[in-house]
């Protein structure tokens, strides 16, 4: 009953917005236009960079304003030339960049970067619900913000499109870089992935069957190592025999099954996610401890904690360490290891949702047009409109057609 309860009211406010809607198509085209800001990212080895030249090419021919920090594409090896070129302006002041109506980058704004912004933004960024700081979120919330978190974005396939886009990314690199320690360049064993006529397959054990675990045995296999999936979830797992297409050794969590597997094998890819909180810890260090010397493990799934009892956080300049005779990669920004790549990968969903909301007419008005789109709307007006969040900092919780309908 409440669940139908709650249909009725989205309703009544999606009429309302269509409302709006047609008010604003009837308006000059020049009044829905953007004024949308890039900001240079100043999280520790960020390189990405939300929109590629290219993508403001199409804003700007859209009619939109597009306003860039200096060196903000440097990461990306993305000049200013290239977007000044593409008709975007250049700016050296932050408070010209934080001044614009929408703000479009890829890590969590800090709390110095808030205080820039102005009442009513709209933020698109990530969030990082793992390393969320209470003073953060509420910072947003006494400013007004319109926050549209890209983690939760979901594409007309209700596939969550940033988290896939990078999980591919993230998945293929794993493999290259386990290649790159397992060759005696980095100290490693001096094996090279793949088989060859009268030599064995170099085994790969891949823990998770989601995107990072799909894209890693795609890359493993084509490269022709030995492909060995484990996962809890028997529908992921033949999700992945599917998706593959051809048929790969996979098993659910067994530990003795498990435990042989790693022992024996040369890489271990670890890419076990959690929908909340920690990812489970699936191999201890008794487990470590008994890996074949100048073994290979990369830990995907550091950034929620890892899946190895022997794992720790590393950086990109530092990115391994040796425990047991067995080298853990432990990086948990691994996309910003090949950004140029990820910035085009983000921008391919960034740019349509800002075309989107220009030509709709406002945020609003695109975002109920687009359920997907609306279930990364975290906060609006000052109000907190995740639940999970809300559970998270012990805040109050409003319920998003509610606002709309009182018009808060």
């Amino acid at each position: 009953m409440a669940s139908g309860l709650k249909d009725v009211i989205a309703s009544i406010a999606q009429r309302g917005l269509i409302q709006t809607q047609e008010a604003l198509l009837k308006t000059d085209k020049k009044n829905n236009s953007l004024y949308i800001g890039i900001p240079k990212e100043t999280s520790f080895q960020e390189a990405r960079i939300a929109l590629t030249p290219l993508s403001v090419a199409l804003l700007i021919n859209n009619g939109h304003k597009v306003i860039i920090e200096a060196g903000a594409g440097d990461g990306a090896n993305f000049s200013d030339k290239d977007y000044s070129e593409q008709g975007a302006q250049i700016s050296y002041n932050k408070k010209d960049i934080w001044a614009a109506d929408i703000i479009v980058k890829v890590a969590p704004p800090c709390l110095e970067e808030i205080e820039l912004m102005h009442k009513g933004q709209t933020l698109i960024s990530s969030l990082q619900f793992g390393m969320l700081k209470e003073p953060v979120l509420k910072a947003l919330l006494e400013k007004k913000i319109n926050g549209l978190c890209f983690e939760y974005l979901r594409d007309e396939g209700n596939v969550l499109s940033v988290v896939r886009a990078m999980g591919e990314i993230v998945g293929a690199a794993s493999i290259f870089i386990a290649a790159e320690y397992l060759s005696s360049v980095h100290d490693g064993k001096g094996l090279m992935l793949g088989g060859f006529t009268g030599v064995p397959p170099t085994e790969i054990v891949i823990l998770g069957a989601g995107t990072v675990g799909e894209y890693a045995a795609r890359t493993a296999l084509s490269l022709g190592a030995e492909v060995k999936v484990f996962d809890s979830s028997i529908f992921k797992l033949r999700r992945l025999q599917n998706n593959l297409g051809s048929r790969v050794f996979t098993s659910v969590m067994q530990p003795i099954v498990l435990e042989k597997a790693i022992t024996t094998c040369d890489v271990v890819i670890g890419a076990i996610r959690s929908e909340h909180g920690r990812s489970p810890c699936v191999v201890t260090e008794e487990t470590v401890s008994k890996m074949k010397p100048f073994s290979v493990v990369v830990d995907v799934s550091i950034d929620q904690g890892g899946c190895f009892e022997t794992s720790r956080v590393t950086n990109h300049k530092d990115p391994v360490f040796i425990k047991y005779g067995v080298t853990h990669y432990g990086v948990p920004n691994i996309a910003s290891r090949v950004p140029r790549t990820a910035s085009y990968a983000l921008t391919n969903i960034f740019a349509p949702i800002l075309v989107d909301i220009g030509e709709m007419g406002g945020l609003m008005n695109m975002i109920w047009s687009k359920p997907g789109i609306r279930e990364g709307l975290y906060c609006y007006r000052g109000h907190l409109t995740n639940k999970d969040l809300a559970n998270l900092f012990n805040l109050p919780y409003k319920d998003l057609d509610l606002l709309v309908l009182s018009n808060q």
